[in-house]
């Protein structure tokens, strides 16, 4: 399944498979987004699959929105998946 990002409501929806092929994609995409807002509601929820690099492109992100005074949060406690990949890099601290 290819990744697809919907907006809805403010919260920008990551659905599909979210591995290293596409992770810097990601990445290029919400960086884009986030020059011109003040900041990013990322959800995970909809993540069939996440590995390692994707989670690096993540806080990659995360890092850059602190760095830059802007808010950044990523949903994602409720997806099985995502808070293990988070929990054994012990990044779970900052998932919602």
């Amino acid at each position: 399944m290819a990744l697809q990002i919907t907006y809805s409501a403010g919260v920008y929806e990551i659905n599909g498979m979210l591995i290293s092929k596409n992770g810097n994609t990601l990445k290029s995409h919400i960086e884009a987004l986030m020059e011109c807002s003040k900041g990013i509601v990322l959800s995970l929820n909809k993540v069939l699959e996440i590995d390692g690099e994707a989670v690096k492109s993540i806080m990659s992100l995360y890092e850059k929105a602190r760095r830059n005074d802007k808010m950044f949060y990523i949903i994602g406690m409720k997806n099985k998946k995502v808070s293990e990949k988070f929990s054994s890099l012990n990044l779970n601290d900052i998932l919602l």
